[in-house]
């Protein structure tokens, strides 16, 4: 009889921090950028990073998080 080796623990990387852009948000929650204004303005969701005179972005690890904080809610 063979002694069976147990797989071996697979270690995943945590995510790449990056900023993502309003249509990226929009694509990841679902949202479209009013409600995300909304969220944002009511503390209920991750605050934009400026990166310009005219844009913004968010932290990719952050907006992760806040969705699955929304999940761990559910249960």
């Amino acid at each position: 009889m063979s002694a069976r080796n147990p797989a071996p623990a697979v270690s995943v990387a945590p995510a790449e921090r990056r900023l993502l852009r309003l249509p990226q948000v929009e694509a990841r929650t679902g949202f479209k950028h009013a409600h995300i204004y909304n969220l944002m303005r009511q503390g209920k969701f991750p605050k934009a990073v400026p990166l310009g005179v005219r844009a913004v972005g968010w932290d990719s690890i952050e907006i992760d998080q806040w969705i699955e904080d929304r999940l761990k809610e559910r249960a």
